[in-house]
């Protein structure tokens, strides 16, 4: 997608000039991946003209495969986010009807042929909600996938300005009966499945880690996958945060070391912890180390402008070895 976003934290109703910046969830996690040494693909469809060009590109430029994407149609699919700050939230406006991706056929990807040799696939709860040709794609994918013997995740990542929790209940469902991994905030769950945190209320900053372990196992009950991470955010503000995150494998909890953030921009963050657990889970990782690794990388893109997290697996190890100083280094 095309972000465009004030600058200096404006307001949408006073600004007259918007920076633009490319991302979008499964294309952040293939960035990331990219940036930590993994080969990546991205699968997509973009329209036929300059825009479809420059978004390919950009994640060309950080390394990622592209060779699977598809050009047809006329739209980019554009969201504006007008940035928060204090005591003010950030605020997102959807743009995406017909665009190339909503509007594709589902028959256009041939998945077999993009997942032979593969090891990993992973999808958003973003895809399906666009539209039903999307949703169709969304299904199609990840049965082949798990046919074929890939690992399969998913963020659930609900948006309720892209469709109901009633549709968002409906797609989903059938979608995580074929993953491996679940991967999901305090809220997804409750919004999509009706799972929620007892006496959690995300708004107050503060969260009672106890309860999502209930959570966790419902929403493997319901999935049937492998393992269940979900990130905890305690919104201090707009501008300051908490960040950890819990990962259950069925028969242990694991919980991350919690980071404070001074927020630069959030959008990306969860992209950038699934890029980070995959990451160390395909390389042979533990599930603490994973964990950790995770947290620690998306802790750091919430530290940069854009929905792209560009960090290396280096600099990810500074802060999980515990250097949290800021110092320059020269």
């Amino acid at each position: 997608m095309l972000r465009l976003m004030p600058f200096h934290y404006e307001r949408f109703t006073q600004s007259n000039h918007f920076q633009a910046t490319y991302g979008g969830g499964e294309a952040n996690v293939a960035v990331s991946l990219a940036q930590f040494g993994n080969d990546a693909w991205f699968v997509t469809a973009l329209p036929d003209n300059s825009l479809g060009l420059a978004a390919r590109n950009q994640v060309r430029a950080f390394g990622v495969h592209t060779e699977f994407i598809q050009f047809t149609g006329h739209r980019l699919g554009i969201y504006f986010l007008e940035q928060g700050a204090s005591l003010r939230s950030s605020k997102v406006i959807y743009d995406r009807s017909d665009s190339a991706i909503a509007m594709v056929d589902p028959g256009l990807f041939d998945w077999e042929s993009i997942f032979k040799d593969k090891q990993w696939f992973h999808i958003t709860g973003i895809t399906p909600a666009v539209s039903e040709s999307c949703a169709r794609i969304s299904l199609d994918a990840v049965q082949i996938a798990k046919k074929m013997g890939l690992t399969v995740s998913c963020d659930l990542n609900y948006r309720n300005k892209l469709w109901s929790k009633e549709k968002a209940r409906s797609v989903m469902t059938e979608i995580v009966k074929h993953t491996d991994l679940i991967i999901a905030n305090e809220e997804d769950c409750s919004d999509i499945f009706g799972i929620e945190a007892e006496k959690i209320d995300v708004n107050n900053g503060c969260l009672d880690e106890e309860h999502y372990k209930s959570v966790a196992s419902q929403m493997m009950e319901i999935s049937g996958s492998k393992l269940v991470a979900i990130t905890l955010r305690e919104s201090l503000s707009a501008s300051d945060n908490n960040w950890s995150a819990m990962l259950y494998d069925g028969s242990k909890f694991y919980t991350s070391r919690k980071y404070a953030i001074h927020l630069v921009d959030r959008v990306g963050g969860g992209d950038s912890f699934g890029a980070g657990l995959i990451h160390c889970l395909v390389n042979g990782k533990n599930l603490k180390e994973s964990l950790e690794f995770a947290v620690a990388a998306s802790a750091l893109k919430q530290t940069i402008s854009g929905d792209m997290n560009q960090v290396s697996e280096n600099e990810v190890m500074e802060i999980v070895n515990g250097n949290l100083s800021g110092r320059v280094q020269r």
